[in-house]
């Protein structure tokens, strides 16, 4: 006998045919699943949402993922490096307007010279916040050493996307070389979570070839991973990537966002107590989309503090939102955007997830 969508929210455990039917509801069994997780997340979190100034600092990049606009084969793209200088600026802009936190995004790159600069960067936002602003980094693939060493230097939290937790599918929206290996991807996860790291993990929904049962597996990746955060977000096609001759064979943009918030309630469910970040793609197909991801269970907002002049040449995926705003604007922007999601800000707060310290607890 076939259990209703009603039936499934009363479990406390799904099944992967129990999240596919969920991802699949329509109507009255999604508006059921959205009520299921907001009461969820107000019961474990809270109505604290946490800011993480985000600061997009370089799009140089070694790698060649077929879907991202800053792609190393990518010719057209304006590359840029910001200077340590404006960096530790916008880090600066983070602790005295109380974000409790900043991230680190970039390109990705290893080569010794970047990952002696990172590590001092890292070094010096502790030192001009007292140690007070926490700091996740996210700058791909790095061996053990590396990873070690920017913890040692004072990042505690890392988000390392696993794109798909189907290899073959990985390997579709990836070049076929060494440079591009799944099973590397998932040893740095491991790597990051055995350094002490709170270990972020997410998906692109909507990519091509992708399923339901892939986006169901996923979430089930997450689970058995014990991961502490996520970030997640519809696939937004870029019309210089390979993969944008299967635009045709995508799902529309507003089916995409509507199986994101999917994945973020049924995640929520899953996993209680962990940051699941509201992603600014969300925005781009929808103006609110941030808000209703934070009402049904995300509770971390990024406001890019990037430097203005450099935030066009960040284009992972086109219509971004926010690239003409400065990092003022940002902050009054989301404070607003939260208000109205019926959160409340924690200032002055790193917003470590509550499941990292359980985890640990019981290591």
């Amino acid at each position: 006998m076939t259990k209703s969508v009603e039936q499934i929210l009363q479990q406390d455990q799904f099944t992967r045919e129990d999240i596919i039917r969920l991802l699949k509801s329509k109507d009255e069994d999604e508006k059921a699943l959205f009520v299921k997780s907001s009461e969820i997340k107000l019961k474990y979190i809270g109505k604290n949402v946490h800011f993480r100034g985000l600061v997009e600092f370089s799009n140089i990049c070694k790698k060649d993922c077929l879907y991202c606009g800053i792609r190393a084969g990518n010719q057209n793209v304006d590359r840029y490096d910001i200077a340590d200088e404006e960096i530790l600026k916008a880090a600066k802009f983070a602790y005295k307007n109380n974000y409790g936190s900043m991230v680190l995004q970039s390109g990705e790159r290893s080569d010794q010279t970047f990952v002696d600069r990172i590590t001092n960067l890292l070094k010096e936002i502790k030192k001009l916040s007292n140690n007070e602003l926490g700091i996740t980094i996210s700058l791909g693939e790095q061996t053990k050493e590396t990873y070690q060493k920017w913890f040692d230097a004072g990042a505690h939290r890392y988000l390392l996307r696993i794109e798909s937790s189907n290899k073959e599918l990985y390997n579709k929206i990836h070049p076929n070389n060494e440079e591009h290996s799944h099973e590397t991807r998932l040893k740095c996860l491991q790597s990051l979570q055995d350094i002490g790291y709170q270990t972020g993990t997410g998906v692109m929904i909507g990519i091509p070839f992708q399923t339901y049962e892939d986006l169901a597996n996923d979430l089930l990746f997450m689970k058995k991973f014990d991961i502490d955060m996520v970030g997640m977000g519809p696939f937004i096609e870029h019309d210089e990537t390979p993969m944008y001759e299967y635009r045709d064979q995508l799902m529309s943009l507003n089916d995409r966002f509507r199986l994101t918030l999917k994945m973020i309630s049924v995640l929520r469910i899953m996993m209680k107590d962990i940051n699941i970040a509201s992603a600014t793609a969300l925005q781009a197909i929808d103006p609110l989309g941030r808000e209703k991801a934070l009402r049904l269970g995300a509770n971390i907002i990024m406001p890019n503090i990037t430097p203005t002049k450099e935030r066009a040449n960040y284009l992972l995926y086109q219509n971004k939102p926010c690239i003409d705003e400065g990092a003022d604007d940002c902050t009054n922007c989301m404070e607003a955007r939260i208000n109205m999601a019926d959160g409340e800000i924690g200032y002055g707060e790193w917003g470590d997830s509550r499941h990292y310290a359980s985890r640990r607890k019981n290591s």
